[in-house]
């Protein structure tokens, strides 16, 4: 088929997906994410074989990953997420980065460290964008509970980012860290700059060209991130690190310059990313999932559970430990459930990993059907216990125009 042809059924599938996570919600909320790579599995060339990828699908697929991350920067709110709870975060990551790489270790069979550092490190990372929306529709974000999960989340998120940077761009460690620290000194020019004030006419033109065709704010978000993208391009870097910035970048600059906009521009920044970009992405994953190495038999698929307990092993163990003491245990228990929850990265770094050779195709699929599993349970199981804690949990889903029911 060709590209427009493919293009076209990555669309219907788009327009799909949500009407059955609409129709299925009144027996079970399902992730939109699901529908999405589900069907592209189908549409893929393992099942019916009507769409391949590759060309300009790679490329809008790619600015898909990009989006995701960037939203995710986007919604991190460091006056929140500061103090204790950032640093129980942050150890918890760190200790979960430790177990994941000795397992990964244990794994690697035929790979050595290169290879554990991909496996250890795709165990460490929580789907912040993909929980998101679950924790919104279900009235959590704003909780206690949601501004731990966000902490958690945000460093589960951008954690496993700085590692990819470090152990997994080809180069020397030590090279690697004076590039990133190079490349965080560069950010931290660009977040002096949003936080600088900004003159009057700024927040008046984003106000006047909202509802124009002008757009000058979503404009200037979009260049923001392709900069940040080429800049982390430019320095060797993944452009998931350079998407991350610029989200948390536009963050400001948007609350400090024009706040009574600010909700009004990210709203047509989801509407652009949610409606096509990012979907584009899930779809794509389907696409190239390798449906016949993961249903070979042997090893490969005796892995998909192994790794599936391992998130909640590896992530969610010291998420427990380290959790803050006023959380009670149904709480914990959600917020392993909610942390153990992985798929853009483990999808990011196993293509990385194939590409480079160091993962066989068996045993990224084994990962990202993993993923897959997690995004599919853990949420609902998350969101289960936290409604046998006592406190009210709206139904997910039930909110118009959110990205899952």
């Amino acid at each position: 088929m060709t590209h427009t042809g493919t293009l076209i059924l990555i669309m219907a599938i788009a327009v799909l997906a949500p009407l059955l996570a609409y129709w299925l919600a009144r027996w079970v909320t399902v992730p939109l994410v699901i529908f999405e790579i589900l069907l592209g599995i189908v549409m893929g060339p393992d099942v019916l074989g009507w769409a391949s990828s590759g060309g300009v699908i790679d490329v809008l697929s790619q600015l898909g990953l990009a989006m995701l991350i960037f939203l995710a920067g986007y919604e991190i709110r460091f006056d929140e997420v500061r103090g204790d709870t950032l640093r129980r975060s942050a150890w918890a990551w760190g200790a979960a980065l430790v177990i994941g790489l000795l397992i990964g270790w244990l794994l690697s069979r035929d790979g050595g460290l290169t290879k554990a550092a991909y496996l250890g490190t795709a165990l460490t990372s929580t789907a912040l964008g993909t929980i998101l929306p679950v924790l919104r529709d279900s009235g959590d974000l704003k909780s206690r509970f949601g501004t731990v999960m966000m902490a958690f989340g945000a460093v589960g998120e951008f954690g496993p980012i700085i590692a990819m940077a470090i152990l997994l761009s080809g180069r020397d460690p030590g090279r690697s860290t004076i590039v990133l620290l190079v490349f965080g000194l560069l950010t931290a020019a660009a977040v002096y700059w949003a936080l600088r004030p900004k003159p009057p006419w700024f927040s008046r033109v984003i106000a006047k060209t909202l509802h124009s065709s002008a757009q000058f704010a979503v404009r200037l978000v979009v260049l923001v991130l392709v900069a940040m993208l080429g800049l982390a391009e430019a320095m060797g870097l993944d452009i998931l690190l350079g998407a991350f910035a610029a989200g948390m970048i536009i963050r400001l600059v948007l609350h400090g310059a024009a706040p009574e906009s600010s909700e009004l521009v990210l709203s047509k920044v989801e509407a652009m990313g949610f409606g096509f970009l990012v979907p584009l992405f899930f779809v794509v994953t389907g696409i190239e999932f390798d449906l016949d190495a993961l249903l070979g038999g042997g090893w490969t698929l005796a892995l998909l559970p192994l790794f599936l307990v391992l998130f909640v092993l590896v992530r969610g163990l010291p998420i427990w430990f380290l959790a803050p003491r006023d959380l009670g245990r149904k709480d914990r228990t959600a917020l392993v459930l909610f942390g153990s929850t992985a798929l853009p990265l483990v999808v990011a770094i196993t293509t990385v990993g194939v590409e480079d050779g160091v993962l066989k195709s068996g045993e990224a699929a084994a990962l990202v059907g993993a993923g897959m599993v997690s995004v599919l349970l853990f949420p609902l199981l998350g969101l289960r216990a936290r409604r046998t804690a006592g406190e009210p949990v709206r139904p997910a889903g039930r909110t118009p125009g959110s990205e899952a029911w």
